[in-house]
Parts: C-alpha cells; sequence; structure tokens
C-alpha cells in the first residue's frame, strides 16, 4: 500500500476517512459472509483483495459515484485478469510471461487519463492474486464469485455510504467562461472601448477556474474518448478568447470602430453566450438579449440558438477575412493591429462553439463546413479509433508512459520469477512490494523504499507480537480486524507510506489468521517478502531511466523549441514573400509539443531539487500552442509580397525572436545550468534569407502526426497538459501538474507593445492585414520566450510548478 499521491484532489482527511469507512464494509462484510457464512475460504479471500485492491490500492479519483463508475466498467477486466492469472499459474515462465505482457499493458493504460491510471495498480493485483501456486483451475468459479461480490459490494458503498458533494463541473465552468466572454465583448463593444476593472477580475477568475489543477482529477476531461476531447479543447479554447478579450487593442484615439468590426465583435458576444447555454444546457442557447436565433427544425432542445449565432458569427468572421485578403489598399498601424486582434478573437470563439456542439452532442454534431480538419481531427471518430490513437502516440522509449510501462513490467517479471524460483511462502506479497513501492525515479525508490521497510518491520514486529498472544482463537481476529483495517485506510494515506506498510501487515496478518492456522512467523514472511520486492524496486529503478522524466523533459523541451523556431522562420519567411494560402506541414512540432507535454506532466509528481538557470518549463509549452495555431491561421489565406520596409520589420522581429528560441532550447538541452542568457535585441538585423523559405524540413514529412494523448495540439493530455496560450481555437494546454498560482498565459501579455508603439499611425504605417497579424504573433510569441528564459538571465530557479 501506498501513500495517496497528493492532496489536491479531494483527498483531504475527511475524503480519506469516508472511503476508508466504505472499503472496510465491503471488505469485511464480503469476506466474513463467505468465510463464516457460506464456509468458501478461497471466495473469501478474493472477495477481501478484490475490494482492497480497487479501493485501497487504487487511486481512483472522484466522488464515491464517480470511483463506484470506474470500477462497474472495469469489472470485465477484472474478470478476464483473475482467470488469465488461474491459468498461466500453472508453469513459473507461462506466469512470468503473463506478467510481463499484462503488466506492461495495464501501466501502459496510464496514457488515457487519470481515471484508468487510477485503477491501473489494483487491476494489477487482480491478476497478480491468481498467477501463484497452486495451480487451482477447478477453484476458477469461487474466485471470480468472490471477487465479483466483493466489489458489487464496494459499488453500493461507494454510492450510499457517507456521500461526497461534487463540485462544479468542467462543463459549467466552461459555461462561465463563456458567459464572462460575452459580457466581455459587450463591454469593448461600447465606449470607452475598454474592459472595467469588475469585468476584467471576472474573466481572470472564468480563466483560472479552467485550469486543470483548479479541477478534480475525476472531473478533468483528459480522457482518450470524444467528449472528453471535445470539452477539453472548449475550456481551453474558451481561456484563449478570454486572453484575447483583454487585450484587444482599441479604437484609434478620437474615432469609433468600424462596423464590420463592431459586428463581428457583437457576433462573438452572441456566440459566446448561446455557447455557454449549450453547455449549461439552460434551454434556448440564445444571444445576449435572450433570443434563439437561428437554428430550424430538427436543431434540438438547447443547439438551435448555439448553432445559428456560431453561423452567423463564421460567416462575418470569413467576411473580414476575405476584405483583409483582398483589400487593395493597406491599413495603418492602430486599424491593422485591431483587425488583426478581432480575427483572432472572432476565430478562439468558433473554436469554442464547434468543440462545445461536439462536447454535448458528440458523433452527432453539427460541424460547419470549412473548419479546420487538424484543430478537430477528432470529431465523428469512434472510441476504439480515439483510444488507438492516444495509445499509438506514446508507443515508443521518448514516452514517459511507455517508459514507466516496462520499468514496472519487468520489475514485477522479475519478482514473480524469484517468487516462482525459490517458492516464497505469499511471495505476492513480494510483487505487491514492487507494485506499491516503485516509483518513476530511483532517488524517489530509494526514499520510498527506507520508509516502507521501517514502517513493515514496525508493523511486523507489532504483528507477530499479536499472533503470538491470541494464537488461534480466531475470534479475536474477526473482531478486531474492521477497527484495524479502517485505521489503516485512514491513517496510510495522510501519514505516508511507512504508515500504510506497517498497517497493511497488521491487517494482512489478522485475514490469514482467519483462513489457516498461523503463529508469529508469518509476519516474519511478510517482512522478507516486502524486503525482496523493495530490493527488486530498487534494482530496476536504477537500470530502467532513473532519472525518471527530468533527462526526457531536457531533451523533449529543446526539441520543442528547435521546431518552433523552425516554424516561426517558415511562416514569416511565406508571409514576407505573399505565398498563396496552405495548410503547413507541421506534424514535427505536434509530436515535439505532444511528447515534450507527457514528460512535463510526470515531472510535476516527481522530487526536483533546485536548478537555478533552468528555462520555464511551463512557458516553453505555452509558446508550442501558440506557434502551432497562429502559423496556422497566418498560412490559411494569402496575401501580397511585403515592401521592403515591412519585409526588414518584420526580418527584424523574426530573427531576434528566433535567436531567443535557440538560446531557451541550448539552455532546455544543458545538463546543468551555464551562464546566464542574455537577451538578444529585438531590434537585430534580419537573418540571411529571411524573405525566402528555408529548405524543406524532411524529418517533419515524416514525423508521427499525433500529440500525446491523440489529443490535437490545444486539447488536454492525460493525467495531465502544459499551459500553453495557444493561436485562436487551439487554445492553451494546461499540465496537470502545472502550477496553480502561476500567471495565466491567455491573460499575460502586459509587456506586448501598447497599440501602435513603434510604427505610429501614420501614412507611411499603412500594410497590409497579414502582415499585422504576422506582426502582433511575433510580438506575443516574444513575451511567452522571454518567459522561457527570464529564469535563465536571473541566475535562479523557475517558480516550482
Amino acid at each position: 500500500m501506498g501513500a495517496e499521491r497528493d492532496g489536491r484532489a479531494g483527498r483531504g482527511p475527511g475524503t480519506v476517512a469516508r472511503r476508508a469507512i466504505r472499503t472496510t464494509l465491503a471488505a469485511c462484510g464480503s469476506f466474513y459472509l463467505f468465510l463464516y457464512g457460506l464456509d468458501q475460504p478461497v471466495a473469501a479471500t478474493y472477495a477481501l483483495f478484490g475490494v482492497v485492491s480497487m479501493a485501497a490500492l487504487s487511486h481512483i479519483p472522484g466522488t464515491g459515484r464517480q470511483r463506484a463508475a470506474v470500477m462497474a466498467r472495469t469489472m470485465p477486466a477484472v474478470w478476464l485478469l483473475v482467470a488469465a492469472g488461474t491459468f498461466l499459474a500453472v508453469r513459473t515462465w507461462s506466469a512470468v510471461a503473463g506478467m510481463l505482457v499484462i503488466g506492461f499493458a495495464l501501466a501502459f493504460v496510464a496514457a488515457a487519463g487519470p481515471r484508468a491510471a487510477g485503477a491501473n495498480p489494483g487491476l494489477q493485483l487482480l491478476y497478480i492474486m491468481p498467477s501463484f501456486p497452486p495451480y487451482a483451475p477447478d477453484t476458477l468459479g469461487a474466485r471470480l464469485l468472490g471477487v465479483t461480490f466483493g466489489l458489487v459490494l464496494l459499488v453500493l458503498a461507494e454510492l450510499f455510504v457517507l456521500p461526497e458533494p461534487r463540485g462544479p463541473t468542467y462543463r459549467q465552468r466552461a459555461a462561465e467562461a463563456g458567459r464572462v466572454a460575452a459580457r466581455c465583448a459587450d463591454e469593448l463593444g461600447r465606449a470607452p472601448y475598454t474592459l472595467s476593472a469588475a469585468t476584467v477580475a471576472d474573466l481572470h477568475a472564468a480563466g483560472e477556474a479552467l485550469r486543470p489543477l483548479r479541477v478534480d482529477e475525476a472531473d478533468r476531461p483528459a480522457g482518450p474518448g470524444l467528449r472528453d476531447r471535445a470539452l477539453a479543447h472548449a475550456g481551453l479554447a474558451a481561456r484563449t478568447l478570454l486572453g484575447r478579450m483583454q487585450h484587444l487593442p482599441a479604437p484609434p484615439p478620437g474615432k469609433a470602430p468600424l462596423k464590420p468590426g463592431a459586428d463581428l465583435l457583437d457576433a462573438v458576444g452572441r456566440a459566446a453566450a448561446a455557447t455557454a447555454d449549450l453547455l449549461a444546457g439552460t434551454g434556448t442557447g440564445g444571444g445576449r438579449d435572450g433570443r434563439h436565433v437561428g437554428g430550424g427544425a430538427g436543431d434540438g432542445a438547447h443547439g438551435g440558438g448555439a448553432h445559428g449565432e456560431a453561423m452567423r458569427l463564421r460567416r462575418l468572421r470569413e467576411e473580414a477575412g476575405d476584405r483583409a485578403e483582398h483589400e487593395e489598399h493597406g491599413l495603418t498601424a492602430a486599424r491593422g493591429r485591431r483587425r488583426a486582434a478581432l480575427l483572432e478573437v472572432a476565430d478562439a470563439a468558433a473554436a469554442f462553439d464547434t468543440a462545445s456542439e461536439i462536447a454535448v452532442r458528440g458523433r452527432r454534431a453539427r460541424i460547419p463546413g470549412g473548419v479546420d480538419a487538424i484543430r478537430f481531427w477528432y470529431a465523428g471518430r469512434s472510441a476504439p479509433q480515439l483510444w488507438g490513437h492516444r495509445l499509438l502516440a506514446h508507443a515508443g522509449p521518448r514516452s514517459v508512459y511507455f517508459q514507466n510501462a516496462v520499468r514496472i513490467a519487468l520489475a514485477l517479471g522479475a519478482a514473480r520469477t524469484v517468487a516462482g524460483v525459490e517458492s516464497l511462502p505469499h511471495g505476492f506479497w513480494a510483487m505487491l512490494a514492487v507494485l506499491s513501492l516503485t516509483r518513476t525515479t530511483a532517488a524517489q525508490t530509494r526514499a520510498t523504499v527506507r520508509q516502507a521497510l521501517a514502517g513493515t518491520l514496525l508493523g511486523a514486529l507489532s504483528a507477530a507480537g499479536v499472533l503470538a498472544l491470541v494464537g488461534g482463537r480466531t475470534t479475536v481476529y474477526a473482531v478486531v480486524l474492521p477497527v484495524i483495517m479502517v485505521v489503516a485506510f485512514r491513517v496510510g494515506p495522510v501519514r505516508g507510506v511507512g504508515w500504510a506498510q506497517g498497517m497493511f501487515t497488521l491487517v494482512v496478518s489478522f485475514v490469514f489468521a482467519q483462513l489457516a492456522p498461523v503463529t508469529w512467523r508469518l509476519a516474519e514472511v511478510r517482512l522478507m517478502d516486502v524486503l525482496i520486492g523493495s530490493m527488486i524496486g530498487v534494482v530496476f529503478g536504477l537500470l530502467a531511466w532513473p532519472r525518471g522524466a527530468q533527462a526526457e523533459l531536457h531533451r523533449a523541451v529543446a526539441e520543442l523549441l528547435e521546431r518552433e523556431a523552425e516554424a516561426v522562420e517558415r511562416t514569416t519567411a511565406a508571409v514576407v514573400a505573399g505565398m498563396p494560402g496552405a495548410v503547413p506541414d507541421d506534424r514535427a512540432l505536434r509530436r515535439a509539443l505532444a511528447l515534450a507535454e507527457s514528460a512535463y506532466a510526470q515531472r510535476q509528481g516527481e522530487p526536483r531539487a533546485p536548478a537555478p538557470g533552468a528555462p520555464d518549463w511551463q512557458a516553453a509549452m505555452m509558446t508550442g500552442h501558440h506557434v502551432l495555431w497562429g502559423s496556422r491561421r497566418l498560412l490559411a489565406r494569402s496575401g501580397p509580397v511585403l515592401d521592403l520596409v515591412h519585409r526588414d520589420r518584420l526580418g527584424g522581429r523574426t530573427a531576434a525572436l528566433v535567436a531567443q528560441i535557440y538560446a531557451a532550447a541550448q539552455r532546455a538541452r544543458a545538463a546543468t545550468p551555464a551562464a546566464p542568457v542574455p537577451a538578444p535585441s529585438l531590434s537585430a538585423a534580419p537573418a540571411s534569407g529571411a524573405g525566402a523559405p528555408p529548405e524543406p524540413d524532411t524529418a517533419s514529412a515524416a514525423a508521427e502526426p499525433a500529440r500525446a494523448g491523440g489529443s490535437p495540439p490545444g486539447t488536454a493530455a492525460g493525467p495531465g497538459a502544459a499551459a500553453a496560450s495557444g493561436g485562436a481555437g487551439g487554445g492553451p494546454a494546461p499540465t496537470a501538474g502545472a502550477d496553480p498560482e502561476a500567471a495565466d498565459p491567455e491573460a499575460a501579455d502586459p509587456e506586448a507593445p501598447a497599440d501602435g508603439q513603434g510604427y505610429p499611425d501614420t501614412p507611411e504605417s499603412v500594410a497590409p492585414s497579414r502582415y499585422f497579424g504576422a506582426l502582433a504573433w511575433l510580438e506575443s510569441l516574444t513575451v511567452d520566450v522571454d518567459r522561457v528564459l527570464a529564469p535563465c538571465r536571473a541566475g535562479a530557479a523557475p517558480p516550482r510548478k
């Protein structure tokens, strides 16, 4: 047994106490019924350990009702694992082979998100138990009966015993963000065309509420399914929309907004309000004035208004984009920057609506024509396809999920080999020690093992004393077991792995004392098995990726930053050269972002020593999403060839930004921090050849197009994703371990140049709309990359994530 992983996901003392009571009721109730009522010790054993495996060894997040749903869905897997273990126990080699394959598969499924990862340890134990001698296939019926009854009793206990209140769902949080966006649009459409302090405060609160660490693990849309992906995408697009609206440039002083821009902003507000109603399920799905706009027969109870407003928004956005693409005269800086910002806002609002439509309606969602097929690639796909996409995205040694699965499978296989060859009594205890004590880093495993051995030693001494004094009086054990079990499952998760192992030693000693006559030497066997399992865990912790996600994070973020720099150069070169609209080949960037996010997510759960001068990892992920979607948006339409003045301005910005990104990549790749990195000047001369497209990137063409977890860039990844200020619609991707106190990336552009700053609103500043779109993108990227390098320049560690 092990301590709960953190206290941020509803694991306070009150929650732990309720779960301990429910676990004890189900375990002891089923155990006593089969052992004393029906005289079936095999069924009794499997009933008790089935409950313990899924309720105590597993870390299934959420309220009792949410946990019960996960347990019910895993029931067929439980039957298969018990049957497989029973038949593979015929030989040691077959049991070991099964352990390697099944152990890897179960551990690898953790890539599917926190709910799947939480059930993994318990499912592992339900294969381990029957895979040990005696080989008794004739008892399979009793084993299945016991484990099924125990789990059914546990599900009922989770549903009806001391239920916990559930907080706001992610859909409700996203709906509130949509309402705030509608209010922002209303204020930005009226003089003085800025947001009030109260609205800015609500904007920040709504964005923060969608951060993963503000949401319980069970409510995070991190799974591979269609609705989970779409809901994550909707939340992230909502955060992007709020951030873009906060920094929308005002019209030129003394001038009212142009009518096309005012209409577009009004359409954004109406669409955001209608989408909020769709997510909340409040009826009409109408606009800000409550009217049911658009949508005909068959639109559904809540989707007509949202669909109609979204179609109006997309029409106005396309018209604005067409005007920008085909206008003969350029815009001044103030007008150009505002138009570019309005198009980003509209793009984010349209993505928010589309993702919400898929989240609510699933495969029945109405996807408008012209939607970026890459951005919403998951729409309409079946569950097996989406699961396969996520798992295939991690099928390689660069994925930390793959590394963890290999590590735990090899350790469990070795433990089963030792237990079989040496005929260890109660050898599954050694494998249980491997399962519950092996961590993702060698240092963390060693620290955990020290505490576990100390706790097991004290528990074994206590158990030996009780066994010696009580002897074979099973009534005493039957009376004491529920009390010890409640204490064990209440104290262990709160006080740590040492307490957990010590108390669990007492629990198993009192259980086996009721199943067969035992002596004090049972405690000695328990201590020996835990010692053997711990040493195996330490050995494989040292042999298989001993640094955990640390080394992979350095490598993955460095590669991500290099791919970002290449994408920035390609994009601005296309804008300068006036190349026609095209879909960029950004598969290499997407895959690099996938691997970096998964490594970053795991790194949050590992102990970290201070690293002075290390880059800000979260900001690097933020920049990746921003590069990805900004590039796709800029290259979607054609534009004129830029004149010499504007080409040099854009080239200078690009050269300085690319230099910063490569400096960040160099620092990320370094094993130890080097000298502080100076900030490159933004007035640097354009890079040679900046006006021409670079040579094709052959690695990009061959790269795996999937991202970690199979989600498109800008959606959540599993047990977690990095906060990112994406381009409109792609949005940020907060990681499961992100710092909840960190500044919101979408709302963190205070250093961005003010409207027209450096580019006076004069005839000399007139330029095409595509130029202003690229300029706004580069300026916001500069802010992102500055955050990546800020700790390096200061020579201090980044904020603790």
